[in-house]
């Protein structure tokens, strides 16, 4: 009986594929339809053996190899389409899969022609099973990926191609699975097979004409999947084969051997868990020798675009997303980006998950060439190479600062170039794995560089443009209390005149009083609807000693906050004593505001001919946006009801003094500014006298 069904069942599915095979040939056959034709040859073919000689003869499974091949060979037609670097990795799955067909074809001859032992025969048959369920696994992740990764239109027209050998290889996966655990009731579905074939078959039939235009795109993430896949089902095989080995073994080394072996596998996984080293030198290994191209352009793109113009409350500033961007490209575990101002002075704009230490800011505000040789080449810098001497000429010849050169941590220097002008320049941290630089590093992180400095230059402008507006609305707001003032005047004018007549009538000044009361009322109103002070002017430099100056700005503010002044006050420096007095004033309040209960120190230094004035607190500090992007800028404070005008009129009388002003913060740990001033001969004694 069971003979019988067998016969039926496989006999069914010979005369439907041979029937689909003739009804094929009545068309005009071209090249792309050969290899489809010939899987249906080979599949009816199969179907006879099994209906004639059973279905686990050896020529029956001999011939279900050739059918698999014939599929096989079906899918790798199908992505003929890409170029042969973006075959690369795929083919290793196909080649797999080939030479896994090639073995049962060469235990299946064995069988078939030679009279093996019992006992031979059972293991290869056991290995035979073995393979054809890897096989099975195989040609599934090759079924996936050909279609998951082929585009809409083509989907359709070989939907029910890839339906019915999903089904196929199913259905053996699961057959051989059982078979190869002894199940009860394995001959059953072994007599079954060509009934299921036969019902499937009409999902081999269709098959759209334009089936040979099919467009197949594999990206890098099918590729790596399909090897992940690979490599599990060779993992099981491996051991299912070895424990079958060593199960029939007569020796005991069976054990030991099977023990290193899973001592060697779980090592090998785990420093591939634990080592980012380790995965970094997995990940280039592999881009480099399946890849033609180390980058996938599209996902790399679309990545450093979405990080750029990520927006809302939660996003980090813009100068923060460029360093995370880049550092993303190469895997860099962070980054600096640096800034200049119109005189080539660099200040450091922001910081992500820098590793080292920050460059002094001093040291960085005196590296105006390096920001001018690296603007007119334009050059992306290997600092490895730099340090150990084997870079480029043209790469030795950019003079970069010795603070950012020595700092072990800084890997790449990229600058921002936009329109010909550099907007910033971009220093990656070194990944775990250090690997050298090439061209396509190169290429990429130039091309990066270019739209990092567009999106970079655009939010300057619009900052700039936002500047505008607030003096803008300063200056309408200005014209208004200008017409407020000149009333004041008037009125205060007629008051003036109206005193020598009538100063002795006891009425009169008792009005005048009032009148001087409400107007000094109203000017005060108009004052606060400006900044809280007037835009100071350097008079006159002179040498002037410091300690007169300092004790003046320090003494009006010791009500709120203990104030300590150090260091050398006979120090004496090119200053305007007024001016000087009004920057400090200016920056000791904000150590005051921003400090809860510590001391703020000011101290006095000099040395290779300046002077240099700190002020420190250990207040709440900043951030490197904060202080590049909003610090100086006027209008912009973070204290409820400033006006924002003290660090910028500060830094605009140093400036004006030939001085200049440093800042060195990070938040949580307080802020220092360093106001460094020409140094000058001692002065006898204080130009002027001091309230």
């Amino acid at each position: 009986m069971n003979a019988l069904i067998a016969f039926w069942s496989y006999a069914l599915a010979a005369c439907l594929f041979a029937s689909i095979l003739l009804w094929r040939l009545r068309s005009r056959v071209d090249r792309s339809d050969r290899v489809l034709l010939a899987a249906y040859l080979a599949t009816a073919l199969w179907a006879t053996s099994g209906a004639v000689r059973g279905p686990t003869d050896a020529l029956t499974m001999v011939c279900g190899s050739l059918r698999n091949l014939s599929w096989i060979m079906l899918l790798y037609s199908m992505s003929g389409e890409l170029r042969a670097s973006s075959l690369r990795g795929l083919r290793l799955v196909f080649g797999a899969v080939a030479l896994v067909i090639g073995l049962q074809l060469v235990l299946g001859l064995i069988v078939l022609l030679v009279d093996v032992p019992p006992q031979v025969l059972e293991s290869f048959l056991s290995t035979e099973q073995l393979l054809r369920i890897t096989m099975s696994a195989g040609a599934l992740v090759l079924v996936h990926n050909i279609y998951g990764q082929a585009e809409s239109q083509s989907r359709l027209k070989i939907r029910g191609t890839m339906l019915g050998l999903t089904l196929m290889w199913g259905f053996d996966l699961n057959l051989y699975t059982v078979a190869y655990l002894n199940a009860p009731g394995t001959g059953d579905v072994f007599n079954i097979r060509g009934a299921f074939m036969a019902l499937i078959a009409p999902l081999f039939a269709y098959r759209s004409p334009e089936q040979s235009s099919l467009k197949v795109k594999l990206s890098r993430a099918a590729t790596f999947q399909s090897l992940s896949l690979l490599a599990i089902a060779t993992y099981l095989i491996v051991m299912a084969v070895l424990a079958t080995a060593f199960r029939r073994s007569q020796w005991d080394w069976g054990t030991v051997s099977t023990t290193a072996l899973l001592l060697a596998m779980t090592t090998a996984a785990g420093v591939l868990a634990i080592s980012q080293w380790a995965r970094g030198w997995v990940k280039v290994k592999l881009a480099k020798h399946l890849f033609e191209h180390r980058y996938d352009y599209r996902t790399e793109w679309l990545r450093f675009t979405e990080t750029l113009g990520r927006a809302g409350p939660d996003a980090p500033p813009l100068s923060e997303r460029i360093v995370k961007a880049f550092a993303d490209v190469v895997e860099a575990p962070g980054g600096l980006v640096l800034v200049a101002d119109s005189a080539h002075s660099l200040a450091i704009a922001a910081a992500w998950n820098w590793p080292g230490a920050n460059p002094p800011a001093d040291r960085l505000q005196e590296s105006g060439e390096f920001w001018s040789a690296l603007e007119q080449s334009g050059r992306i810098l290997e600092l490895p190479a730099l340090r150990q001497g084997w870079a480029k000429a043209e790469d030795m010849a950019i003079p970069v600062p010795a603070c950012i050169l020595d700092e072990e941590q800084a890997w790449a220097v990229i600058p921002l170039i936009h329109h010909g002008r550099q907007i910033g320049i971009v220093i990656l941290a070194a990944p775990d794995y250090r690997r050298p630089l090439d061209w396509e590093d190169f290429d990429l992180l130039r091309t990066a560089g270019n739209q990092a400095a567009s999106s970079l230059a655009e939010a300057l402008s619009q900052d700039a443009l936002a500047d505008a507006q607030r003096f803008e609305e300063f200056n309408r707001r200005f014209a208004f209390i200008v017409h407020d003032v000149k009333n004041l005047v008037s009125q205060l004018s007629l008051l003036s005149r109206n005193a020598e007549r009538h100063a002795d009538n006891p009425e009169f000044r008792a009005d005048m009083i009032a009148t001087l009361k409400g107007s000094v009322g109203k000017m005060n109103e108009l004052l606060a609807r400006l900044a809280p002070h007037s835009s100071a002017r350097v008079q006159r430099i002179d040498a002037e000693p410091l300690r007169p100056i300092l004790t003046s700005a320090i003494a009006a503010r010791r009500r709120d906050r203990e104030v300590n002044l150090r260091g050398d006050g006979s120090l004496c420096a090119l200053v305007d004593a007024t001016a000087l007095e009004q920057a400090v004033g200016h920056l000791v309040q904000n150590a005051i505001d921003a400090s809860t209960a510590a001391p703020v120190t000011v101290r006095v230094s000099g040395g290779d001919g300046t002077v240099s004035i700190t002020i420190s607190d250990k207040g709440m500090g900043m951030d490197g946006d904060f202080i590049r992007n909003r610090l100086f800028q006027p209008f912009a404070s973070t204290k409820s009801g400033g006006f924002g005008i003290g660090a910028f009129e500060a830094r605009s009388l140093i400036t004006a003094m030939n001085g200049r002003i440093s800042v060195d913060s990070r938040p949580g740990q307080g802020t220092t500014f360093t106001i460094t001033l020409p140094a000058a001969e001692q002065a006898q004694e204080p130009k002027r006298k001091r309230a």
